[in-house]
């Protein structure tokens, strides 16, 4: 069994969600996670940019997974249900039950675009 100590350290500088429409996804996720970005430029790329104090991430127009890529787990701050009651009213899909483990709990959901999104809870 890995101990604590074994693991890697922190090694994500950021994650990018791919969409096919970027303000269409902006205010999908502004919805369900209670965000207000705004599309803007970084470096020669428009993106809606999420997160501050740690690892955070973009929005970004390109080739979407259509429910094939890796997970993204995004904490929520209010309850996986809650989360998951706006994501279902914005659009969503979800994979499975409400899954606990020693950290939280979470929600894997699809985004419009197929993107698979966990919605985290923290114990």
């Amino acid at each position: 069994m890995t101990s604590p100590a074994s693991l890697p350290p922190v090694t994500v500088v950021w994650a990018e969600i791919p969409v096919s429409d970027l303000d269409a996804a902006t205010a999908f996720y502004n919805s369900v996670f209670g965000w207000e970005m705004t599309p803007m430029m970084m470096g020669p790329e428009t993106v809606s940019a999420f997160g501050r104090g740690g690892v955070g991430g973009n929005l970004v127009e390109g080739p979407v997974p259509a429910g094939k890529g890796p997970v993204i787990h995004i904490a929520v701050a209010d309850g996986v249900e809650a989360a998951r009651d706006r994501a279902a009213a914005a659009g969503a899909t979800f994979e499975g039950e409400i899954t606990t483990i020693p950290p939280g709990r979470y929600l894997v959901m699809h985004d419009p675009d197929g993107n698979r999104i966990g919605l985290f809870e923290p114990a």
